[in-house]
């Protein structure tokens, strides 16, 4: 299983990705979160087979697509995590932390 922790920002929330692989190219993503709207995901994202636009370009990924239906804020940082923490766990990607550091004084 990979894990990943999403600390979101201005909503406060913080929420955990956990990615199990259930079959060559399919993954069950469960999101811990106090945020309803990622909580939804999780009934779509139940099982998920990789190998149909979850890798292609952003507005073809499924994950895009299924965080675009019920999450309100395009800035939400979670959908890109789903996607890295995919990778992990199919070996595709090395665990690597991403960060946005924002500074309003530049």
């Amino acid at each position: 299983m990979a894990k990943a922790k999403v600390m979101a920002g201005a909503c406060g929330f913080t929420s955990v990705i956990k990615v199990t692989k259930i079959g060559k190219m399919k993954v069950r993503v469960q999101i811990i979160s106090a945020c309803q709207d990622l909580r939804s995901l999780n009934e779509d994202l139940a099982e998920v087979d990789c190998s149909r636009n979850v890798f292609g370009k952003m507005i073809d990924s499924v994950i895009y697509q299924i965080a675009s239906k019920r999450l309100k804020h395009p800035d939400c940082p979670v959908p890109c995590a789903i996607i890295k923490t995919i990778q992990v766990e199919l070996g595709g990607a090395v665990p690597r932390d991403v960060i946005i550091k924002i500074d309003a004084h530049g």
